[in-house]
């Protein structure tokens, strides 16, 4: 069944024209004849509640797409800006469809008529898709960027094992498309339905843990631990101080990537925190000594499902390991909880801690999708998508090596 949709809910069309300020083009929305639904939005002007009653359904959920979250992501948080929305509807004017994006030059710097997946300042970009029409929903999706002017897609960091991917695929056959993956990678998560401490043993072993419980008690040589959860507005408020200043103190401050280093970065955070935690789907796990936190955590949940967002960690204290006995309370109060039953680690491949910690995997790709069969402009995007990709990793490889020099 195919979305009936007006023959011009909206005309987006892309300027190459630089503005005085060089900003990056982007697609511009020309507003829908009364009456009409447009089909790609601004992030921040996308129908409120419509979105917040499509996030509440969707078949698969992504606490990064919950606009208590994303919205605070695109108004301030540094280097996200210029996200856009786009929307499928049903015949019956629901909202059954929902995907952030951004154009392919604001997100690559790449010159073309290219949609490219916005990340939640997460590597997530599940669409949102009603779980009674997820496959019209996809389809109205593609549809929509096509009625927007692009020719191609771009998904990096796409959960590819659950039901939004299906459903996409199905959209995708549908319309004799196909998802091309560039490049895919498994990140590490938690099965939280099974006993923690039975998880951890056959996650790290006995003599590993032997060590963990050494270095526990080497923390508790200068006094008590305890594990404080922060869940109220306001104790969110108050532990996500001290978690902007001690992951300041810490590597991301001398990187100068520490949430709190930027104003955009630090308003998103504390709007996003505090919204979401009066809804109860944000808490911040601490590790506390004396009143002093040494750890702490920024977890999101959505549905069944936790996000583990942010650690920061006292360095000083490095050779007893604070951030992986965090990650282990963090582990036992996950599986402790039966709303909850997988969490997302958030992080890239290949992580030095948390992958031998949490040994489930969410498989993640980085898809690409020509709009239209054998679409000559497609492919060259596609190799300008496979050209950028190698850029970046050279970059991210020549600074981890900096880093380990110094």
């Amino acid at each position: 069944m195919t979305i009936p949709i007006p023959a011009e809910p909206t005309r987006a069309k892309l300027s190459t024209q630089p503005s005085a300020r060089a900003s990056a083009p982007r697609l511009t929305v020309v507003p829908a004849e009364p009456h009409e639904h447009p089909v790609i939005v601004d992030l921040d002007a996308a129908p409120a509640l419509p979105w917040r009653e499509l996030h509440q359904r969707a078949i698969e959920p992504n606490a990064y797409y919950d606009p208590l979250w994303a919205v605070p992501v695109a108004l301030h948080a540094r280097g996200r800006g210029g996200a856009q929305a786009l929307l499928a509807w049903n015949a019956t004017d629901r909202l059954i469809g929902l995907m952030p994006v951004r154009s392919a030059w604001r997100a690559l710097s790449i010159p073309g008529p290219m949609l490219v997946g916005w990340s939640g300042y997460a590597s997530l970009t599940i669409p949102t898709l009603d779980r009674d029409e997820a496959i019209q929903a996809a389809g109205g999706l593609l549809d929509a960027a096509r009625k927007s002017g692009a020719r191609a897609l771009f998904l990096p960091g796409l959960a590819v094992d659950g039901a939004a991917f299906a459903a996409l695929e199905h959209a995708l056959k549908q319309r004799g498309l196909s998802a091309d993956t560039l490049r895919s990678y498994r990140r590490a998560a938690l099965d939280c339905t099974g006993d923690a401490d039975a998880t951890l043993r056959e996650a790290l072993g006995a003599k590993k843990l032997k060590e963990l419980r050494r270095q526990r008690h080497r923390l508790e040589d200068a006094g008590a631990l305890s594990v404080s959860i922060a869940t109220t507005p306001q104790e969110v408020a108050a532990a996500l101080e001290t978690f902007l200043v001690l992951e300041a103190k810490g590597w991301k401050g001398a990187r100068g990537t520490a949430l709190i280093q930027d104003p955009g970065d630090a308003a998103f955070i504390r709007t996003a925190a505090t919204a979401l935690a009066a809804q109860g789907r944000f808490e911040i796990v601490s590790l506390m000594r004396n009143g002093a936190t040494i750890a702490s955590g920024l977890i999101l949940r959505d549905g069944d499902r936790a996000y583990f967002f942010k650690i920061a960690m006292d360095e000083s204290e490095a050779r007893t390991s604070p951030g992986v006995q965090l990650t282990l309370d963090i582990t036992r109060h996950l599986c402790a909880d039966p709303n909850i039953a997988f969490a997302d680690s958030s992080t890239d491949s290949e992580h030095p801690m948390i992958d031998h910690v949490w040994r489930a995997r969410i498989a993640i790709a980085d898809i690409f999708i020509a709009l239209s069969p054998r679409d000559p402009v497609a492919a060259g995007l596609r190799l300008l998508v496979k050209a950028r990709m190698r850029a970046i990793d050279i970059v991210r490889s020549t600074r981890r090596i900096k880093e380990k020099l110094s």
